[in-house]
């Protein structure tokens, strides 16, 4: 599912990665943990092209089979679209639309059917149990509401994997406890993947492996 080899990132002089090697599996539900500044949230952006690494001569970057250092920024953008589903610590919903909205913008970006995909997002906030949210806009739901409205959105493509990072940081307890229950049930019913950046130990400790970083390396 996804493969990473020697993966480094310089910022003018300072190495952040120094040479990340990760395999993922398929359904496999991954934490990374580890301290602030580590490098997590950076080996998250480049495992979802958001961010390139330095190229080094034996780098490998692997997602599904296909090989991102082939690829031209036009076709990584839709690849990214197509197969990486994200859900961030802060929401990023668009105020101006309704949850149901919200959830079909990356179909609509791929050129997807419409009204295929809002039937989609139906189901999809009918399994989150927010059938009868979809058109409320975020400021009208709660912030668990909001997550999971993300969750939606970031699964409405099928995506090969789903990259988080701090996904519960801004959650109460219980909302943030709903949310790692979730995670699993997608994981049993979609066979969905996920990465998982967190600093929240209930969490990594519930995921299939826990992988600590520490100064730009895993340990």
């Amino acid at each position: 599912m996804v493969i990473a080899k020697n993966i480094h990132k310089y910022y003018g002089d300072t190495e952040v990665l120094k040479g990340v090697n990760l395999t993922i599996n398929k359904g496999e539900i991954v934490a990374i943990v580890g301290p602030s500044g580590a490098g997590k949230t950076t080996l998250l952006q480049i495992l979802g092209t958001l961010d390139s690494p330095s190229k080094e001569e034996d780098f490998l970057l692997e997602v599904n089979g296909i090989r991102l250092q082939n690829l031209t920024n036009r076709m990584i953008a839709a690849f990214r679209n197509e197969h990486i589903g994200y859900i961030f610590q802060f929401h990023q919903l668009l105020p101006e639309f309704t949850a149901l909205e919200n959830i079909c913008i990356p179909a609509f970006i791929g050129k997807k059917n419409r009204k295929e995909t809002e039937q989609k997002a139906k189901e999809l906030l009918r399994f989150l149990g927010l059938e009868n949210r979809m058109k409320h806009k975020p400021n009208e739901l709660s912030g668990g509401e909001q997550q999971r409205v993300a969750v939606a959105r970031a699964l409405i493509n099928n995506p090969s994997i789903i990259l988080a990072d701090e996904p519960s940081g801004n959650l109460d307890s219980s909302s943030a406890e709903s949310l790692h229950k979730l995670f699993f049930e997608l994981r049993d019913t979609y066979n969905q993947t996920f990465v998982i950046v967190t600093h929240n130990q209930e969490l990594a400790d519930m995921a299939d492996r826990k992988l600590t970083m520490r100064d730009g390396i895993i340990i």
